[in-house]
């Protein structure tokens, strides 16, 4: 279960999910609140997206920051990218609360970090959002096209997924062809569509969820995928379930009820408790690919524009997704541990071989 944190605890909590730093921006001025986590510096500057929630309360906030800088540790590391793992939310309602005088605040904060932090566009926020924060740092990516970024991120991450969602059918039924299988899509934001359009395109018959029931109508009719309501999805019988909305869908309950065999989403912290839940998912014999490992299309294309790679060298390093969770796979495996386990593993072995090598100057 997720810790319950108290105000007394927040050292605590650093130490437990082992963070380097943690930073809370207020300004009274623009209604700015705001939490910058930095994880890992071990590869290099921490990297991770800004995410705009309404979160019932600030250590809800603060949990998810921990929880979502880790996971970015272990997603650069597992993708091969020489990032750290950082993240940062800020609290408010993207759709009321979000103002460019907001926006360029928080870039302000990022800022005053001195490139230890780089951020890109995450769960309420997007690409003009960070257009206003480039106006007060450069440690933004994932900016509009017509100034030079990458753009929206969504279509590579999505295309991550769909190859881990490959792998994974390759291992499951011994072929990675996706006709004739089915799936069920929970959030169709910008990656769910993003999936769903992919998936369609290979014959896939698609069950779509969301909050938005109005979206749901509108994306069933132009892809051609079938509307379900958020309290049935657990009902269907699929083959797939993509979690592409917000974290800890994967828990007791909702593990009871799933009669997919494979989990393979965008989602970050898919899993509400990694251990408990992940070895509940080997128990039952359903396969799980680690969110951290295929959702990282999204930072591959941010990390390209860091870099000024090509757009075909993003595809490349996105595609080698497929390969990344087939490694996991076959990891979990041969040495009987669940699938999130076995991810752990290789991004830690590299984060401390990386460690050796910059132990000497």
């Amino acid at each position: 279960m997720p810790v319950q944190l108290q105000p007394e605890s927040i050292f605590n909590q650093l130490d437990a999910f082992g963070h380097k730093k943690v930073v809370f921006c207020s300004d009274p001025d623009t209604n700015l609140k705001a939490i910058i986590a930095i994880h890992d510096t071990t590869l290099g500057p921490a990297f991770g997206g800004t995410r705009m929630w309404q979160y019932k309360t600030e250590a809800d906030a603060l949990n998810d920051v921990l929880r979502l800088s880790k996971s970015m540790t272990y997603k650069c590391a597992i993708a091969g990218l020489n990032m750290g793992g950082g993240y940062s939310v800020i609290i408010g309602d993207s759709r009321k609360d979000k103002t460019e005088a907001l926006m360029r605040k928080f870039g302000r904060f990022i800022k005053n970090q001195n490139g230890e932090f780089i951020t890109a566009e995450d769960v309420g926020t997007n690409p003009r959002d960070m257009e206003y924060i480039r106006m007060e740092t450069q440690h933004v990516t994932g900016i509009p096209e017509t100034i030079g970024g990458t753009g929206d991120p969504s279509p590579i991450t999505a295309l991550g997924v769909f190859m881990g969602i490959k792998a994974c059918v390759k291992e499951q039924f011994g072929s990675d062809s996706l006709t004739g299988k089915s799936i069920i899509v929970q959030g169709i934001g910008h990656v769910g569509e993003n999936l769903v359009r992919l998936l369609r395109d290979e014959n896939v018959k698609v069950y779509i969820s969301d909050i938005n029931e109005e979206r749901v109508g509108q994306i069933a009719k132009k892809h051609g995928a079938q509307a379900v309501s958020n309290n049935n999805i657990f009902d269907i019988d699929a083959d797939i379930y993509a979690p592409c909305a917000l974290g800890g869908t994967v828990n007791t309950q909702t593990i009871d009820k799933l009669k997919c065999s494979i989990i393979a989403g965008s989602a970050n912290n898919q899993l509400l408790d990694e251990e408990a839940h992940g070895q509940m998912l080997v128990e039952k014999g359903i396969l799980f690919a680690p969110d951290y490992v295929i959702n990282a299309g999204g930072i591959i294309n941010c990390y390209s524009e860091l870099m000024s790679f090509s757009k075909k060298r993003s595809l490349q390093l996105t595609e080698n997704i497929y390969e990344a969770t087939r490694n996991i796979l076959r990891l979990s495996k041969s040495e009987n541990i669940s699938t999130i386990n076995a991810a752990n593993k290789i991004a830690e072995k590299r984060i401390a071989d990386i460690k050796k090598v910059k132990s000497t100057y």
